[in-house]
């Protein structure tokens, strides 16, 4: 059986998950901290506290919900018959269903709550008072940010950034859903190792499978090690 079963094979689904978890970090950093951050903030009137309080909620309905039914919404949002996708398609746009980018939006969604609870968190611990005195300091509220509040809250931010990659690798049933079993595209390893064994191709299977727990071993490590500095702090 492994005679059938190519390096190639067994290497190209690695990439294809190390890529997407890598941009869906990357684009959690760059769009979820910003997010965090106001929700972190201390609201000065109820009805701003009140959708803080249901964005939050909706935020961590993947932390709750099976990935099939994320998946499964996702495919109907993206399709090109309704939602989203149908717009797509009325401005001769390729619809996102089963591509990369559409696996991209569908990790960021479901990933999403992994990175924002400790980025949240971490705003919560800065004092007050640092925060008065760096309005005193620097008037611009975009250099105050990023000067002042991201050092701040940088121990906060590699965590969920850790978690955020650890937990895209392992993806499948969202991924399933919406990007199917492209080989280079959307076929990532989770269900790489799905379809070998499905096919009783059990080393190969194994290969995979040993890749996905070596990484997961030093994601775990560094998780810990960051973790750890965060309580000496």
């Amino acid at each position: 059986m492994m005679s059938q079963f190519l390096i190639s094979d067994m290497l190209l689904p690695v990439w294809v998950s190390i890529k997407l978890a890598s941009i869906t970090t990357l684009c959690l950093l760059l769009f979820a901290t910003p997010l965090a951050y106001w929700l972190a903030k201390p609201s000065r009137g109820n009805i701003v506290g009140r959708i803080k309080i249901l964005l939050m909620g909706i935020i961590a309905m993947p932390l709750v919900l099976p990935p099939t039914v994320i998946g499964f919404y996702l495919l109907l949002l993206l399709s090109p018959s309704v939602g989203i996708g149908q717009w797509l398609i009325e401005h001769n746009i390729s619809p996102l269903v089963f591509t990369f980018e559409g696996l991209v939006i569908g990790s960021i969604i479901y990933s999403l709550p992994f990175y924002i609870q400790p980025v949240y968190a971490q705003f919560l611990r800065i004092p007050q008072g640092v925060m008065e005195v760096a309005s005193l300091l620097e008037p611009s509220r975009l250099r105050r940010f990023i000067k002042i509040v991201l050092p701040q809250a940088r121990i906060g931010i590699i965590l969920g950034g850790l978690i955020s990659f650890a937990h895209t690798i392992g993806e499948f049933g969202v991924i399933l859903m919406i990007g199917g079993s492209i080989s280079g595209e959307t076929k990532v390893v989770s269900i790489a190792i799905y379809e070998q064994v499905e096919a009783l191709n059990y080393e190969a299977a194994h290969l995979m499978s040993g890749i996905l727990i070596i990484m997961g071993i030093i994601m775990v490590a560094l998780i810990a090690a960051v973790s750890r500095l965060n309580q000496r702090l």
